[in-house]
C-alpha cells in the first residue's frame, strides 16, 4: 500500500494569469455595487407594482446607485490602466503592431513556400479593375 496522501485541492493551470489586487478589488466593487443596483431595481419594480408611496423614493436610490454602478466600473478600468502603466506593460502603437504582424506573415508564409518547394502552385493573374 502507498501511503500518498490525496488533498481537496488540484492545481489547474489557467489560460491567463490572475488580475493584480488592486484591479481584483475595483471588480469587486463594482459587482457588488451593480448587485445592490439590481436588488433596488427589482424591489422598485415591485413597490411601484403594488402602489406603495416607497416607490417614489426608491426609484431615487435605485437611480443614484446606477450612477454609482457605473461609477464604479469605470474605476476597474481606469485601476487597470494606471496598474499597467505603473507595473511596465508595454505597449506599441497599432502601427509598429502591423509592421510586426506583417512580418511575420511573411516568415511563415516563406516557411510554407519552403516546406512545399514551390510546386503546385499557380501564377497570379491580375483581375481587370473595369469587372
Amino acid at each position: 500500500m502507498e501511503s500518498e496522501r490525496q488533498t481537496v485541492w488540484e492545481e489547474v493551470p489557467v489560460g491567463r494569469p490572475r488580475l493584480p489586487d488592486p484591479v481584483r478589488a475595483a471588480a469587486v466593487r463594482a459587482v457588488l455595487i451593480g448587485s445592490v443596483a439590481l436588488v433596488e431595481a427589482l424591489v422598485e419594480v415591485l413597490l411601484a407594482a403594488g402602489g406603495s408611496w416607497l416607490a417614489a423614493p426608491m426609484l431615487l436610490f435605485t437611480v443614484l446607485t446606477c450612477v454609482i454602478a457605473t461609477w464604479a466600473v469605470l474605476d476597474v478600468w481606469v485601476t487597470r490602466q494606471v496598474w499597467n502603466q505603473r507595473a511596465g506593460v508595454v505597449s506599441s502603437p497599432s502601427s509598429a503592431a502591423r509592421t510586426l504582424r506583417r512580418e511575420r506573415r511573411r516568415e511563415r508564409r516563406a516557411a510554407r513556400q519552403a516546406a512545399r518547394g514551390r510546386r503546385g502552385r499557380r501564377p497570379h493573374i491580375p483581375w481587370p479593375h473595369g469587372v
